[in-house]
């Protein structure tokens, strides 16, 4: 990346609204004029105001690397976490980072907001002296609420200064919204005189207001004048459509990137104020008036292009990689259609199948180790059999650009399009994000990041799952099936082994082994020793059977001292008695007890056929074993 491109952040949410993907688009437009870069840390829901529930996409506004931007941008109206941004503008401040809040007050920020109050009196005005109205009503917010209350004493102050005294009776509280709005309008229906106009304080109430008011039987406009305020699209799809003020985003683009601008060169900037545009509109009686006609048609398309098929596909996608028996795998199904433009990011320590990692109590304060898992620019390098974890990096960061991917999210930067950065959570814990890299501003595309986060992130997080159940019952299925003298195979497991080992096509038709080997003197030690003493001689010809015989034999203790090995291949039986000998001889040398440890072995090969019958070759094994035992000397324990 050239020296003079500087990196700007911005924390928004739902990229996928065609206001906010508006306002990304003309953003990134004014940065990329000027050489510089936007990566966008999103969630795909608001948080609201003062809601404390778990919401765990929040995560990603932690991994904006501070150390690495250059600027901040806030969009405060579109998280709705005043908590979230103050924490954001804390960390900022730390590394010396301005930041730029778009439509929010903050101290320690530059303010880029819309003056509602002078928006909201261009609205009475127009209703009360344009159109000459005094019996009016508001539909305000809730109560206590700052913008309602600011909104409330704009009414009061048109309705004084056009000589209407205000009365309780004109004042209603629709808190913003649908339900409690229509409760409120049911109330004033019982009235024997209607207002003349209502004036509410969003948009949302208005069209409730009106669509109300003609379910009643009321005609609107012609009886009855409805006005709303925010300049929401959906005004422009009702019936009459609502007239308002706009608070136009793409104003708010513009000042914001102004602010952004001078902060990159060098420069102070200052809050600034955007006064809402008054838009009369059907509802009023006014004539008829369309705006921003890109982002209503961007609207229909993000609605429109939902299509079955493609949450079918991610639906797909999930389910396999939960399903998937190796990592390799699992990123394999990422390769698709609908994962054309993203980098993978996850916590390395979610492959760790000994620990799960949503159950470990150390999670608040491990700090996650970043691993590039896909590229979909590049699948050829992650393919399912050679992919594997590569070392933790030096001076890896928990960050957007830590040093594994930093060169290729810079590189990536470079295409004067935004990133788009989600984070991924699985159980209400963040484990990676995922990066989007659209080179276009196609809202279809932008869209799709939600269902497509989700459909990873719930994927990756069934995967670690079902991985670490795996590793428990492969634990269980072990201790089940091994004896827990010895650590060699018991009597179900291996019959269960050498049944598979058979049937393998590279093992038919070769030369198998058994070898059969009897503790010498054990009733002699457990009755001058005890039992314990017993059990450790055992131990101790099991793990000298196990260590002559090669890697690959199949080692197994049926029941007492008699253990035996299955070898498939070339083997030197004779060579392998010579080493079991040799190593209990070193052990009963170092080991300084009162007793040897000796063994008898015996042994018989054959061919792995059809015809090859294990317990017949375990039992002539046997026979061999027993008549050496009863030519040996049978040595029970050393003179003191």
């Amino acid at each position: 990346m050239s020296k003079e491109k500087k990196l700007v952040a911005l924390c928004t949410s739902r990229v996928y609204d065609p206001a906010i993907h508006g306002f990304i688009k003309e953003l990134n437009e004014r940065l990329a004029a000027e050489n510089h870069s936007l990566l966008v840390f999103a969630i795909n829901s608001d948080i609201y105001w003062e809601e404390d529930r778990q919401a765990t996409e929040k995560y990603v506004f932690d991994i904006i690397p501070y150390d690495q931007v250059d600027c901040v941008i806030i969009m405060d109206e579109k998280i709705k976490s005043r908590k979230i941004a103050e924490k954001i503008i804390r960390r900022a401040t730390r590394y010396q980072i301005p930041v730029v809040v778009s439509d929010g007050h903050y101290e320690g920020a530059t303010c880029i907001t819309f003056d509602y109050g002078k928006g909201f009196e261009k609205v009475v005005r127009h209703v009360i002296e344009h159109h000459g109205i005094r019996n009016v009503h508001m539909m305000a917010g809730q109560p206590d609420n700052s913008f309602s209350n600011e909104r409330i004493d704009v009414f009061k102050k048109v309705l004084a200064e056009n000589n209407i005294p205000f009365e309780d009776h004109m004042l209603s509280y629709g808190y913003f919204w649908a339900d409690p709005c229509r409760e409120a309008m049911r109330e004033i229906l019982k009235r024997e005189r209607l207002p003349e106009a209502f004036i509410c304080a969003n948009d949302i109430m208005a069209i409730n207001v009106s669509e109300m008011l003609i379910e009643a039987g009321h005609k609107v406009p012609d009886e009855i004048l409805v006005t709303g305020f925010d300049g929401y699209d959906e005004i422009y799809f009702t019936s009459p459509k609502i007239t308002t003020a706009s608070c136009d985003i793409l104003l708010l683009a513009d000042a914001t990137a102004d602010a952004a601008l001078k902060y990159l060169n060098g420069e102070a900037a200052e809050d600034v104020q955007i006064v809402p545009e008054f838009i009369a509109n059907e509802s009023c009686g006014c004539p008829e008036h369309m705006e921003h006609p890109q982002i209503l048609l961007n609207r229909f398309n993000e609605s429109f292009y939902r299509h079955n098929d493609d949450n079918r596909v991610l639906h797909q996608i999930t389910s396999n990689m939960q399903t998937s028996l190796s990592l390799g795998e699992m990123v394999s199904y990422l390769e698709s259609y609908k994962t054309e433009t993203l980098l993978c990011i996850v916590d390395r320590n979610c492959f760790d199948v000994e620990n799960n990692y949503f159950l470990r109590t150390d999670l608040p304060e491990l700090e996650k180790d970043f691993v590039l898992i896909y590229d979909s620019e590049h699948p050829e390098d992650y393919k399912q059999d050679t992919l594997s974890l590569p070392p933790t990096a030096p001076g890896h960061t928990e960050d957007a650009l830590s040093v594994p991917f930093r060169s290729r999210m810079l590189e990536l930067a470079e295409s004067k399009y935004p990133l788009i950065f989600n984070a991924l959570d699985f159980m209400n814990i963040p484990i990676g994000f995922v990066c989007y890299f659209f080179r276009d501003y196609i809202i279809t595309h932008y869209s799709g990041t939600i269902n497509c986060t989700n459909a990873i992130s719930t994927g990756i997080g069934g995967f670690v799952n079902l991985q670490y159940q795996r590793t428990l019952l492969d634990k269980m299925d072990e201790m089940y099936r091994r004896d827990s003298l010895t650590g060699l195979y018991n009597r179900i497991g291996f019959h269960n082994i050498f049944k598979k080992l058979r049937q393998k096509k590279e093992n038919i038709d070769q030369p198998v082994t058994v070898i059969m080997s009897d503790l010498d003197g054990l009733k002699y030690i457990n009755d001058h020793f005890g039992h314990a003493e017993g059990d450790n001689a055992i131990a101790t010809v099991a793990q000298a059977l196990k260590k002559a015989c090669p890697e690959t034999a199949l080692s197994a203790r049926f029941g007492g001292d008699e253990l035996f090995s299955v070898i498939i291949g070339d083997c030197k039986p004779e060579f392998i008695m010579k080493r079991i000998d040799q190593y209990l001889s070193e052990y009963n040398d170092n080991a300084g007890l009162a007793y040897d440890v000796q063994t008898s072995c015996g042994f018989v090969t054959g061919i792995l056929n059809d015809q090859f019958d294990i317990t017949q070759a375990l039992k002539v094994a046997d026979d061999e074993m027993y008549g050496i035992k009863q030519k040996k000397r049978y040595y029970r324990s050393r003179p003191q």
